[in-house]
């Protein structure tokens, strides 16, 4: 009820036009309310990267979930988003780009409650589906980065108007093969 809106807000305004006041009445509640729960614009800005985390990353994943590799890292990725859901996340990692020079501390945020936190729960999954025998993997940590480098990286940057090279489709099925390539390097060898 809170952080969607918040979320929203931080996008459409960016860190230093947002402020408790103006996302209250967004959130159908007082000032007061939302400062019982968020105190300061700051403890606001990390819970809206929190619910940025799970736009990126669907972590934790159901304990007794037995996809195949593939196809479940094709879920924590979120490869099958909507173009607005991908807006959104986009928009957000922008803005934060945007004003983390003026704002160092929501880069810091960013870094601690969005990359840190991800590759943690990301490692996390690798090493207890290592422990299932699902997949072999020395450094479930540097398998995450490796996947997060992977797909991150393979989303890409569009480059001036009309010149990616990458379709929605194109990235997809980049995205795609990116995963295959990681699930067949950690099968387990028979």
């Amino acid at each position: 009820m809170i952080i969607a809106p918040a979320l929203e807000t931080f996008i459409e305004r960016g860190y230093s036009g947002t402020t408790t006041a103006n996302v209250a009445p967004r959130c159908r509640v007082s000032k007061q309310t939302l400062d019982a729960f968020f105190p300061s614009k700051t403890a606001l800005f990390v819970a809206a990267v929190a619910a940025h985390r799970q736009m990126m990353l669907d972590l934790p994943r159901p304990a007794e979930e037995r996809l195949p590799i593939a196809e479940t890292l094709e879920r924590i990725f979120l490869l099958d988003i909507s173009d607005e859901i991908e807006r959104k996340r986009s928009a957000f990692i922008h803005m934060v780009m945007q004003e983390a020079d003026r704002f160092p501390e929501i880069g810091e945020v960013l870094y601690r409650e969005g990359l840190m936190r991800s590759l943690t729960d990301l490692a996390e999954w690798l090493t207890a589906q290592r422990s299932l025998g699902r997949l072999e993997i020395d450094d479930p940590l540097s398998g995450a980065r490796i996947l997060m480098d992977m797909i991150f990286g393979g989303r890409g940057a569009p480059g001036p108007k009309g010149r990616d090279w990458m379709t929605p489709e194109i990235r997809s099925h980049h995205l795609r093969r990116c995963i295959a390539i990681f699930a067949r390097g950690t099968a387990p060898q028979t």
